[in-house]
Order: C-alpha cells, then sequence, then structure tokens
C-alpha cells in the first residue's frame, strides 16, 4: 500500500502502545489548553481580561447581568475528557493479551477517536478565545496600585539603609505600617495608603514623590519583557513560519 515502514512484529492488530502515545500527544494539548482556560477564568473574574462576548449571547440563565467565560470553562471541560482517555489506551496496551480481545478493538474504536473529536474542539475553542480576548489595563493598573507598594517594601528600605538608617528598626517600622494600610484595604475597602505612612514616617526620610518614583510597575516585572520577546522570536516565530502555507481559518462557536 506504499506505507515507508511497518511493524517489526505484528499478529492480528498492532502494539497499542502506539495508541498511547498518540493520545499522550493530545492529552499534552488538552493539559496545556487548560491551564490556558484556568488563567483566563481566574483573570476574568478580577475583571483583568474577558473572553470574547458575543452582542446578545447570554451570560448566565439566572443572573442576566453575568458575562461568565462560557468558552474558556467549555476548553477545561473537553480538556478533562481528554487527559482522562487518554488512560483508556495505557490500559488496553498494558492489558492486551496474546493477541487481540474485544475489549481491546472495541475499546480502542471509541477512545481513540472521540480524543481527536474532543482536542479539535478545544483548538476552535482556544483560537477563538485567543482571537478576541479583550484586555482592560486600567483595572491591572488598579490592581498594581494595591499591591505593588508591598511588593516595594524592600527596595524602600534598602534605600534608606543606603541613607545610615538601622535596617532592623526600618523593618518592625514597615511591619507596623503594612499591617495598617492592609487594614484599611480588608477591612474598610479603602485604597493602600502605606507609600503615605511610609512618607509621613522620618525614620525613612523619604518624600511622597520620591516613593512614587520607586514603584514605578516596570522596575518590578524583571526578564518578563525580554523572556516574552525572546520566546515569540525563537519559539512561536518558527513555528507560525513552518505552517504559513496553512489558509487562516477563524472558527464558528456558538454560545
Amino acid at each position: 500500500m506504499g506505507y515507508a515502514s511497518c511493524f517489526a512484529v505484528s499478529g492480528q492488530t498492532y502494539s497499542r502502545k502506539l495508541d498511547s502515545q498518540i493520545l499522550a500527544v493530545l492529552s499534552g494539548i488538552a493539559q496545556s489548553a487548560a491551564k490556558f482556560s484556568n488563567d483566563i477564568r481566574l483573570l476574568q473574574n478580577l475583571k483583568e481580561v474577558e473572553e470574547p462576548f458575543e452582542k446578545n449571547q447570554i451570560g448566565s440563565s439566572a443572573m442576566a447581568y453575568k458575562r461568565n467565560p462560557m468558552r474558556s470553562e467549555r476548553i477545561a471541560s473537553l480538556a478533562r475528557y481528554v487527559i482522562i482517555d487518554s488512560l483508556n489506551p495505557c490500559i488496553t496496551e498494558a492489558t492486551q493479551w496474546f493477541e487481540r480481545t474485544l475489549d481491546d478493538s472495541a475499546n480502542k474504536r471509541i477512545s481513540v477517536p472521540e480524543a481527536f473529536l474532543a482536542v479539535d474542539g478545544i483548538l476552535n475553542l482556544y483560537a477563538n478565545v485567543g482571537d478576541g480576548l479583550v484586555v482592560y489595563p486600567k483595572v491591572v493598573e488598579q490592581h498594581l496600585r494595591r499591591e505593588l507598594p508591598f511588593m516595594a517594601t524592600e527596595n524602600i528600605m534598602m534605600d534608606a539603609v543606603k541613607r545610615g538608617a538601622d535596617r532592623q528598626q526600618l523593618h518592625e517600622r514597615i511591619r507596623v505600617h503594612s499591617m495598617a494600610a492592609a487594614k484599611v484595604v480588608k477591612e474598610e475597602g479603602g485604597e493602600n495608603d502605606l507609600l503615605s505612612r511610609i512618607a509621613a514616617d522620618p525614620i525613612f526620610g523619604v518624600t511622597l514623590e520620591q516613593l512614587h518614583a520607586i514603584v514605578k510597575p516596570e522596575k518590578y516585572v524583571g526578564r518578563a519583557p525580554q523572556q516574552t520577546k525572546d520566546f515569540i522570536e525563537e519559539v512561536v516565530g518558527p513555528v507560525l513560519e513552518k505552517y504559513s502555507f496553512v489558509p487562516e481559518e477563524k472558527a464558528e462557536i456558538n454560545v
């Protein structure tokens, strides 16, 4: 039939090890997709990002105002099915008798095709969410304003140490001010006033303007921008180039 090769040893059937290897690949796709969908769901809960939402889409059958991440939820659901389904050929291979029994062939006819169908659905949803993803920078900025002052306290403390202050004393004052600021945020629903508290404490010897310069978000991203650029250029770019001949298609998703 023109095949380049065949199994070295086979009888009525090929070794079901092949099926387990194939479904392991599909399971890997499902695992990555599930991680992606869970991140989107968590970020949508924070209102930092939002998956596509049609003009007349119903987000919840009970609560009309809701915009549930239904596509991401579907990805998670299908991914869970594929991950569990990948155990089927593993068990079939482990229990494949001398040749073939009905539990071998019957199971394969269900588990393998359904894994492919489910991953096809996952990838359609994956592409749809990625294509229409919405980001809300102002919400991200609001969350940063509330949390970044806490993250910057070590830098604030080190700057004060360089000017001659005692680190142990500074550490205690940071602790006291942080607890008080956290109480305002958690119990009173107010804004994080940690920087104002530190600026008003003479032990730090720093103004509010100087503190704002210390807590600029771009100072706390580490190598993330360069890592992102490198990943796109070195990993994503070659893959896109390799499959550039494939015509672009947009998946139609009904929600």
